[in-house]
């Protein structure tokens, strides 16, 4: 039996959530909707720009393949998360969220070990739409590497869970691409996420050489299924994505999702809710469909179970549920 049910890697970044307007996203030329890279300097000028609207900002840990690791631990999975921090309060910060999660991760990141420099930090803009804008400082995780691989974790892992964003570093690309190989080797189920339209826009050739041969799940949602297939329906990109995976799950906001288990599409409904803020529901989605397949649940279920959790998400400001709320939903779900 395997020791942990999902291992992961992705950047670490901590989130500041701030309300904005469309008039601000204007005003500061920043797309709508997806993440962009910047530098510290750029950053800083986003937040002076922004100084008043910090009143009322929150602070979490994030990465979206932290979100979802993060996720499938507070539902019960058993689980490893390979990132990087360095020695800084947002260091520290950010490993107090892992275990506080009961997530474990590389003995090497307390305090005392981690390396110089800067934790990662994501901007999140969220405008009245409840649409999450992203400007991402990566700091030290720019430089997450095969490194950071646990091969004994992933060895002992059901699942190994890519965050595609990981795409944009080079040195993140190849460790990505090395740990499926890790996984395949010890037969371990690879999981992968698209992560962003942009990054299916700019980097679709590198996240095709991490998906290599293919994956056994992928997760995306309409936008980047489409874009990453060059498609104009998504019944034509559910086809299309079968030569990249096994099974997959796209995600399409107010109309559910359509979940492919290998043999038949299956559409789960949505949960209607009031959405104040979108950061974190992929990551939500993911973290809980992979949770409810560790466990011996269908495709229909995991998709059901996704479904209530990513929209309990949308229906609060920050990317994560709060402990409590993971057990509720499970019980609305799978009532025992």
């Amino acid at each position: 039996m395997n020791q942990y049910h999902i291992y992961g890697i992705g950047a670490a970044l901590v989130d500041t959530e701030v309300e904005v307007s469309d008039e601000d996203l204007a005003d500061l030329a920043i797309e709508k909707g997806v993440m962009t890279l910047v530098e510290e300097q750029r950053q800083h000028q986003l937040s002076d720009y922004l100084s008043d609207h910090l009143v009322a900002s929150k602070r979490a840990s994030g990465g979206s393949g932290a979100n979802t690791i993060i996720a499938a631990s507070y539902f019960g999975a058993n689980t490893f998360y390979s990132c990087k921090v360095a020695n800084d309060e947002n260091g520290e910060f950010y490993l107090n969220d892992l275990r506080r999660a009961q997530v474990d991760y590389p003995h090497n990141y307390h305090k005392n070990g981690a390396e110089p420099g800067i934790t990662g930090k994501c901007l999140v803009l969220i405008t009245p739409d409840a649409e999450r804008t992203m400007n991402t400082f990566l700091g030290i995780s720019e430089t997450i590497s095969i490194r950071e691989l646990h091969e004994d974790a992933i060895a002992n892992s059901q699942y190994a869970y890519i965050e595609g964003y990981l795409v944009s570093s080079e040195s993140g690309r190849a460790a990505a691409i090395k740990l499926r190989e890790v996984a395949q080797q010890n037969r371990a189920k690879i999981a992968l996420s698209l992560s962003d339209p942009a990054m299916v826009k700019f980097f679709q050739a590198g996240l095709k050489e991490m998906i290599g041969p293919g994956v056994d799940l992928l997760f995306c949602n309409q936008a980047e299924a489409l874009g990453f297939t060059g498609t104009d329906t998504i019944d034509a990109a559910a086809a299309a994505l079968q030569q990249y995976t096994k099974t997959f799950a796209i995600t399409r906001g107010a109309e559910g999702s359509l979940v492919f288990n290998g043999e038949k599409l299956i559409n789960v409904p949505p949960h209607t809710v009031n959405a104040v803020d979108t950061n974190g529901a992929g990551d939500m989605y993911a973290g809980a469909f992979l949770y409810a397949l560790t466990q011996g649940y269908d495709f229909a279920q995991a998709g059901r179970l996704a479904s209530l959790a990513s929209a309990t998400v949308v229906s609060q400001f920050g990317p994560r549920l709060r402990a409590e709320q993971h057990a509720e939903i499970l019980r609305q779900v799978f009532p025992s």
